[in-house]
């Protein structure tokens, strides 16, 4: 007997407060591919079902007694790598949703967000996109450039053709696809392509953590370009 999953987005939701979590839920389960297949009430809770159920998207919530979301996210990450996790926090990047991104989740969101955002980034981070408004992408880089860069970083890059190195470059400043198009003169299909390829090629999960790669190998810096601040 197989064990077959219905289609759609399977979706854990972790946070302390069942409120939320009803909330989170009814949004959700509103949607024809959205499910929601558990709940957690705290990290080691949502690390625990994240291993046996599977899910493919996790919304976390970061402050969580027993296990706070940071630390779950990073058992998650390395303990089921096809789990992506979308952070749930109150406040834009703060040190929990900063922390979060370098444990290895896809991107956050604000609880207070409206209901076609939340659906939106849950849908973009199973895509593999970024779901950061160019605002908190710049906030990211921004905070990237204050950050010490380790000793030692492992450089992936040399499997990269010129032209998957002119798209990485240009993720790593935070373009977006579109703007990446205009930059490289391609159309959006085939950034699209190449974007794909980079991340393969990087063993990148997805966007966010191909422009932390960047900044780590000093490849993109103080003096490059960044996204508007809207």
């Amino acid at each position: 007997m197989t064990d077959e999953r219905p289609e759609g987005i399977h979706i854990l939701i972790a946070d302390d407060q069942a409120l939320i979590r009803v909330g989170f839920r009814m949004v959700l389960e509103a949607e024809p591919d959205l499910i929601v297949v558990g709940e957690a009430g705290d990290g080691r809770e949502a690390a625990n079902l994240a291993r046996t159920l599977r899910p493919d998207v996790v919304l976390m919530d970061v402050r969580m007694p027993v296990l706070d979301g940071i630390a779950a996210t990073a058992q998650i990450v390395h303990e089921v790598p096809d789990t992506r996790v979308l952070v749930l926090t109150t406040f834009d990047l703060d040190e929990y949703a900063f922390g979060a991104l370098e444990a290895g989740a896809s991107g956050f969101l604000l609880k207070d967000a409206q209901r076609a955002e939340l659906t939106a980034a849950v849908r973009a981070v199973h895509r593999g996109d970024i779901p950061l408004s160019p605002r908190i992408t710049r906030l990211l880089l921004e905070r990237l450039a204050e950050q010490p860069t380790p000793t030692a970083v492992d450089d992936p890059t040399g499997t990269l053709t010129d032209r998957e190195r002119d798209v990485f470059l240009a993720m790593g400043r935070g373009l977006t696809n579109t703007e990446i198009a205009q930059q490289l003169f391609l159309s959006e299909s085939t950034v699209k392509t190449h974007v794909g390829r980079v991340l393969a090629k990087l063993g990148a999960r997805d966007r966010v953590h191909a422009v932390i790669l960047a900044h780590r190998l000093r490849l993109v810096g103080d003096g490059d370009p960044l996204p508007p601040l809207l």
